[in-house]
């Protein structure tokens, strides 16, 4: 480590050949020559002396601190000084041990990880700001196919073709409604709660012709999930209560109609409940199972590695889909359950 001692007049008395290397010395140009005359003077700054003069009269110790040695027509050295009076007796001239570190390699590290560290957070804001363009852009792209389907239906003379074009209308709007969440949202993950409720009153507002005798409601904790799983949590729900509101009412002057649609999730897994107090399941099990849309809910549990269970709900049907294991996120269970009343008229 490169060592000074100084006297009582700041007049080095010995050097260590560490310092002197350290600083382009030679041994004869330091010793006998005052600190703040070494080199070209850039030992001489205004703190610093006072810090010395200070140590030398008994009064203070320098203890790491930090001093810019600045040098003309050389780098900058970032040192840490440590200078201490050495043990005297009462009538001994006092001595002076000034012991420097060079920081600067250490210095310029952080200074090259922090731009490092500037530069991969300004690469991650702009590929969150492209990824939310991009997928407001998507969004925009499936409103219009959305629309487009819904000029067939009114345009089609067959009412089978008319279902068909109506089925697909309301699977594009719910990847349309998680785009549209996906372009809000910076961190990627969707919410279930506003996803659900969203997707069941685009499915309101064009199936239930009277939301005074039919009403579709959602309750929800505060979970989320990645896109992938949300893209089938959704079409799930879509096929669900599209077939709910198509089969679980026939009598269409019934009143106090309803499908609620239930997520809940916890540690040991989660549970989606779709439900309804219609007409129940048909006495024949081959109907039964042509009427919910086995295949497609089947098919897109598997991708959730969920299980389906179609129980009677006495009166109507129930709808369970549930996994086990952790795959959400709970941003907070603890601020409860909200239920929304759909649809909303539009």
């Amino acid at each position: 480590m490169p060592l000074l001692l100084l006297d009582d007049k700041l007049v080095v008395q010995a050097a260590s050949e560490t310092f002197c290397r350290a600083f382009d010395l030679r041994i004869d140009a330091v010793v006998g020559q005052s600190l703040f005359a070494l080199g070209n003077g850039e030992w001489d700054r205004p703190q610093l002396r006072s810090l010395i003069e200070a140590t030398a009269s008994g009064r203070a110790a320098i203890d790491a601190y930090e001093f810019v040695l600045k040098r003309g027509g050389k780098p900058d050295r970032i040192l840490i000084l440590n200078a201490h009076a050495l043990d005297h007796e009462a009538n001994a001239a006092i001595r002076l041990v000034l012991a420097v570190t060079d920081i600067t390699a250490i210095r310029d590290s952080e200074s090259a990880a922090r731009a490092l560290v500037e530069k991969n957070d300004s690469l991650i804001r702009e590929k969150q700001v492209l990824l939310q363009e991009l997928n407001h852009r998507v969004a925009n792209s499936l409103q219009i196919i959305a629309s487009i389907l819904m000029q067939r239906v009114k345009r089609s003379q067959s009412e089978e073709t008319r279902d068909h074009l109506r089925d697909a209308h309301h699977r594009v709007l719910s990847i349309a409604t998680l785009q549209r969440l996906l372009a809000s949202n910076a961190n990627g993950d969707v919410a279930l709660l506003p996803y659900l409720t969203d997707l069941c009153a685009s499915i309101g507002a064009s199936m239930i012709a009277d939301p005074r005798k039919l009403t579709l409601n959602v309750t929800a904790d505060a979970s989320s999930m990645s896109p992938d799983q949300s893209v089938s949590l959704g079409l799930i729900v879509t096929e669900l209560a599209i077939n709910a509101l198509k089969h679980a009412f026939p009598d269409t002057d019934q009143d106090h109609c309803h499908i609620g649609v239930a997520f809940a999730a916890s540690t040991s897994g989660w549970v989606l409940t779709v439900s309804d107090n219609g007409c129940g399941m048909p006495d024949d099990p081959a109907k039964a199972k042509s009427g919910l849309g086995t295949g497609i809910v089947n098919a897109l549990a598997g991708q959730l590695a969920a299980t389906v269970a179609v129980t009677d709900n006495h009166p109507g049907t129930n709808v369970t889909v549930s996994h086990a294991g952790a795959s959400v996120r709970e941003s907070s269970t603890a601020l409860g359950t909200f239920v929304s009343n759909l649809p909303v008229e539009g």
